[in-house]
């Protein structure tokens, strides 16, 4: 299960709305990378056949599934502050986070 709080649901929809085609799903994906080993990435694609789509607050999240096993009970959030927008991920696998905050680490 993925958790999307009602600010980051907006915000995914405000992008989408940008879309040349807004039928596209909102993917989320965890990589090899960063200075503690994972990172996340976030965009619009089509479902795979080996996908996973979870709904999340009426909105369907498409995870591949070598993803699946890290965003398992994730919870993402959007926020404002002076800096700017931006998602924030809490995983409660994550066992640390680079400095920079870009990056992760979990113990599976």
């Amino acid at each position: 299960m993925i958790n999307l709080s009602p600010a980051a649901v907006r915000e995914i929809n405000r992008l989408k709305l940008k879309l040349a085609n807004p039928e596209m799903l909102f993917r989320l994906q965890v990589q090899s990378g960063g200075c503690s080993g994972l990172v996340y990435h976030m965009g619009f694609d089509a479902a795979n056949s080996s996908d996973r789509i979870y709904q999340c607050n009426g909105l369907s999240v498409v995870v591949d599934e070598q993803s699946h096993r890290y965003v398992e009970d994730l919870n993402l959030d959007y926020s404002e502050d002076l800096m700017g927008g931006a998602f924030r991920f809490h995983n409660p696998k994550g066992v640390s986070v680079c400095g920079c905050g870009n990056s992760f680490a979990v113990e599976m």
